[in-house]
């Protein structure tokens, strides 16, 4: 073969191992899982990518879901331990501290009970991406709860044939180190006007949305929070104020927080926590 027949070969060759590659689509990045107990899934890496300092508040700040805080921290204890778990679907109100108690619960249940424990958050776009992940963590020596904030699906939306599988499906089901939680503000992440309507163009309305309200049911576990009541916000109130020493009198600080919650339209978790921060703003306090 003379030189130049040669040489053309070579860019032919380089030039397919390159396609297979694109098509291959891009090899995992292997994650250190010592380098912290927090992780966000990058999937356009296949990449976990560490969270040193996770945004979270003390398992004790977090006030009037007392239910539902015990049966969470219940269900994470157990999947700790190697027990069997259920997946968990937080849903409710908005504000009312959902994603908060489980990043606080993984802490809680992680220190106390010196297991390896990681949370891996998963963004409600990357969803379809669920399989890659639970493949990359199956084999891993870690539990893991894989948690997605804010989930919920709109009509045209395939997403969640995706987390179906993996929840409860496929031939090979949802690995043994692995649990999902998901907070979501519908109880069956669909809005309602959507099943409504669905309903009423279907030829059997019945099985309309049979197939995606069925998508809450993989969830072993649904925990429910409510509209905060004013002795639960004041609860909240008092118990960030003590916690970080802000030292305003009881009454001037009640009055304030409920001013508060008047200018933001409602009282919750998150209201509390936004009138904790502009008090302490003003005393010239940290509280992280």
């Amino acid at each position: 073969m003379d030189n130049d027949r040669y040489d053309i070969l070579i860019t032919e060759i380089r030039k397919l191992n390159t396609a297979l590659e694109r098509l291959a689509g891009p090899a995992p990045i292997e994650s250190d899982w010592t380098s912290a107990d927090c992780f966000v899934w990058a999937p356009g890496r296949l990449y976990l990518q560490p969270v040193p300092k996770p945004n979270r508040v003390a398992l004790t700040l977090i006030r009037g879901v007392d239910r539902v805080r015990d049966i969470l921290h219940e269900n994470t204890q157990r999947f700790a331990e190697g027990f069997p778990a259920n997946n968990v679907l937080l849903w409710g109100a908005r504000g009312m501290g959902k994603s908060s108690l489980v990043k606080a619960v993984h802490e809680d249940v992680r220190a106390a009970s010196g297991v390896s424990l990681k949370l891996v958050e998963v963004h409600r776009e990357d969803i379809s991406t669920l399989p890659v992940l639970l493949d990359l963590v199956r084999d891993t020596p870690h539990r893991v709860i894989v948690f997605c904030d804010d989930l919920s699906f709109d009509h045209d939306d395939t997403a969640y044939k995706s987390l179906k599988a993996a929840l409860d499906g496929g031939v090979e089901g949802r690995p043994e180190n692995v649990v999902f939680y998901a907070t979501s503000n519908r109880r069956h992440l669909l809005p309602r006007h959507m099943m409504e309507n669905e309903q009423s163009t279907a030829i059997n309305p019945s099985e309309a949305v049979e197939e995606k309200v069925s998508l809450s049911d993989r969830f072993g576990l649904w925990l429910g929070f409510h509209k905060c009541s004013q002795d639960d916000y004041l609860a909240m109130i008092d118990g960030y104020a003590a916690h970080y020493d802000l030292g305003l009198p009881q009454d001037k600080l009640h009055a304030d927080a409920l001013e508060w919650a008047t200018t933001r339209g409602g009282r919750s978790g998150r209201v509390a926590w936004q009138y904790i921060q502009d008090l302490a703003g003003r005393l010239r306090r940290k509280v992280q």
